[in-house]
């Protein structure tokens, strides 16, 4: 695949992934995953958690370039939410990731995700599940 979405779950565990060729050629990533990794220093208790999580945050914003949450995709928003609503799935328990699910309809690519589950339900929503390595 040559491009393709890392949600949050993907780019936090990119070290333990079991094999790099699950990733697309050109990984992208979101507005909202740089968001939901900002808030992670902040909330880290610990000093080496918190420094290893601002550590990976530098490492994000140099290397990756977001896709913005625009026009387009607060229109797939709606979609989105629609889907989950019918699914039975609250949307407002899975907004980050719902978030992300609008940008990658709006941009017409798939979401490569450690936990695919999280994506279920979505309308049109390509999913490419990544495994972690073992232990």
């Amino acid at each position: 695949m040559p491009e393709g979405i890392l949600d949050t779950s993907t780019v936090i565990l990119l070290d333990r992934l079991a094999d790099s060729s699950q990733l697309p050629s050109t990984p992208l990533i979101t507005s909202v995953t740089l968001a939901a990794l900002a808030v992670g220093p902040l909330v880290a208790e610990d000093q080496l958690v918190r420094a290893r999580r601002q550590s990976h945050l530098l490492f994000v914003e140099q290397n990756f370039d977001p896709l913005p949450f625009d026009r387009d995709a607060a229109r797939a928003f709606g979609v989105v939410s629609s889907s989950l609503r019918r699914s039975g799935r609250k949307v407002a328990a899975r907004t980050y990731d719902a978030m992300i699910a609008a940008i990658a309809l709006s941009k017409n690519l798939p979401v490569h995700t450690c936990n695919p589950a999280e994506f279920s339900g979505i309308d049109d929503l390509k999913v490419v599940p990544v495994e972690m390595a073992d232990g």
